[in-house]
């Protein structure tokens, strides 16, 4: 099969379109008042899930551009389900606003890759305060209080 190639806004847009249909179907999970989300599979009966990470392996796009936006984000959320456990919707969340806003610096002609550079740097600061703010956890009794 020949390769399709994009260039410049017309990837970014179409990045940033699988980005948001797979962040806008997980957004809804989002927190203890989230909604559950039904999920059709291929033998059986549907899935009903309120896990963000479950619905985000689910999205596959027809669109190979709209699925690379869809797929980097749900690298987050699989790589945040392995470290942390929890937190998936939140972090894809987070990486759909971090992808909006930096598509939109470098459509303003913004170098991407100072932008990563700034991005890593600031995930660094935020790590820091995070770690300082953090209370170590001694056994499952405090961790059921958190």
């Amino acid at each position: 099969m020949a390769k399709e190639i994009k260039y410049d806004q017309a990837v970014r847009e179409s990045l940033l379109k699988g980005v948001n249909t797979l962040a806008d179907a997980v957004r809804v999970t989002l927190g203890p008042k989230g909604r559950n989300v039904i999920l059709e599979k291929s033998f059986g009966s549907p899935t009903v899930t309120k896990d963000g990470v479950t619905v985000a392996k689910e999205i596959e796009i027809e669109d190979r551009f709209e699925n690379m936006g869809a797929q980097m984000v749900k690298e987050v959320a699989s790589k945040t389900s392995d470290v942390a456990g929890d937190g998936t919707t939140t972090a894809t969340v987070l990486a759909q606003s971090i992808y909006r806003e930096g598509a939109k610096l470098v459509a303003a002609g913004h170098n991407p890759m100072e932008l990563k550079r700034g991005i890593e740097k600031a995930v660094e600061v935020v790590v820091e305060e995070l770690k300082k703010l953090s209370k170590p956890t001694k056994d499952q009794k405090e961790i059921a209080q958190v």
